[in-house]
C-alpha cells in the first residue's frame, strides 16, 4: 500500500463513512448529510482510492463493510472522538481562571508603574501570574510582533496593521535638575537657556527621547542636537542617577522622579512654550487568542491608575 495515498484521506471522508454505516444505505446517508447521492458516492470512491482497497460492499438490501472498511470505520470513530475531546479540553482551558501571562514593557512602565499595578493585581487576582521583561519601546513592539511576549506596554502609539493599541495612562515630562542647581529656583525656563548646560539623554529607540525630540521640534523648532549632550544612557533610572550626581540635567517623565521630587532631592522645571505630554499604550496582536485570564488582566490594566 502506498503510504502517500493513505495520507490523502480527510476527516470529511471519515465522517461520510460513519454517516453511511449509520444510515445503512447511500440514499439515506445522502439525505442525512444534505448531499446528492452521486456526491456521496464520489466521496466514498475517493476514500477507497486513497485506501487502495474496497471498503464498502453495495447490495440490494443495503451496504456492509469489508474487513478493511471495518478497520477504517473503527479508527474513524476513534479519530472523531479524539477531535471532540480536544475541542472540549481547549474549551476548558479558554475558561480557565488562572494562568501565566508574558509581557514586555518599556522602561518607564516596567520600572515605575507596572510593579505597583501587579501588587494590586496580586491582591484581587492571585491566580494570575505575570512574567515581565524590560526593553525600550521599539524593542517591546518587536517582541510582541515576534510572539516573544503576549502583550506590551510602550510610551508611544504604534502604527502597525498587525497590532491593536489601547491608550492607558497620561504622562508629563519636564526638565529635571538637582535641587541646588541654579535653574531649580525657576518655575519655567526657555529653551535658549538650556543651550550650554550639560545634558544627559536617553538612548535612541527610547519613547522618552522620541517625545522630547518631537516636542522640541514642534513647539520650538529645535532638537537635542542643539543641546550640550554629554552622555546617553539606557534607562531613565540611570539618567536620574546622573542628575543626582551632578553630571547634568535632563528631560524625564515625572513618573521616573516622583519619589525624588517628593523628598526634595530633585526639581522639575517646565520648558516654556513646549508642553511635553504623552500616553502609555498596551499593545497586542490582532489575532491573539485571549484566554479568560488574559481578559481579566486586560480589564484590570485598563481600570488601573499608576499610583
Amino acid at each position: 500500500m502506498s503510504s502517500d495515498a493513505f495520507k490523502d484521506i480527510t476527516i470529511y471522508q471519515l465522517e461520510i463513512l460513519i454517516a453511511l454505516v449509520d444510515a445503512g444505505s447511500f440514499t439515506r446517508a445522502a439525505g442525512n448529510l444534505f448531499l446528492s447521492q452521486p456526491s456521496l458516492t464520489k466521496q466514498i470512491q475517493n476514500l477507497e482510492t486513497s485506501a487502495e482497497t474496497r471498503l464498502v460492499n453495495r447490495g440490494s438490501t443495503g451496504i456492509s463493510l469489508t474487513p478493511e472498511g471495518q478497520i477504517l470505520y473503527d479508527y474513524a470513530k476513534r479519530i472523531l472522538r479524539m477531535r471532540e475531546d480536544a475541542k472540549e479540553r481547549i474549551g476548558r482551558i479558554k475558561e480557565q481562571e488562572s494562568g501565566h501571562i508574558y509581557i514586555s514593557a518599556s522602561t518607564i512602565p516596567a520600572t515605575y508603574i507596572i510593579p505597583h499595578m501587579l501588587s494590586r493585581l496580586r491582591q484581587t487576582h492571585p491566580e494570575i501570574h505575570v512574567h515581565m521583561q524590560m526593553h525600550d519601546s521599539e524593542e517591546t513592539l518587536q517582541t510582541v510582533l515576534a510572539d516573544q511576549a503576549e502583550m506590551g506596554f510602550i510610551g508611544k502609539e504604534p502604527i502597525h496593521k498587525k497590532l491593536i493599541a489601547e491608550r492607558l495612562w497620561k504622562d508629563h515630562l519636564a526638565l529635571v535638575v538637582p535641587i541646588n542647581h541654579p535653574l531649580a529656583e525657576h518655575g519655567s525656563v526657555a529653551v535658549e537657556e538650556l543651550a550650554g548646560i550639560p545634558f544627559v539623554v536617553r538612548e535612541k529607540g527610547s519613547a522618552t527621547r522620541d517625545i522630547v525630540e518631537h516636542c522640541l521640534q514642534k513647539h520650538c523648532d529645535t532638537g537635542l542636537s542643539r543641546f550640550n549632550v554629554i552622555c546617553e544612557m539606557g534607562s531613565s533610572e540611570a539618567v536620574k542617577e546622573a542628575i543626582l550626581s551632578g553630571l547634568g540635567v535632563s528631560i524625564l517623565s515625572l513618573f521616573a522622579v516622583n519619589r525624588e521630587l517628593s523628598r526634595g532631592l530633585l526639581k522639575a522645571v517646565n520648558v516654556k512654550g513646549c508642553p511635553m505630554e504623552r500616553h502609555f499604550y498596551i499593545i497586542y496582536k490582532k489575532q491573539f487568542p485571549f484566554m479568560k485570564y488574559h481578559k481579566k488582566f486586560l480589564n484590570f490594566v485598563k481600570k488601573s491608575r499608576p499610583f
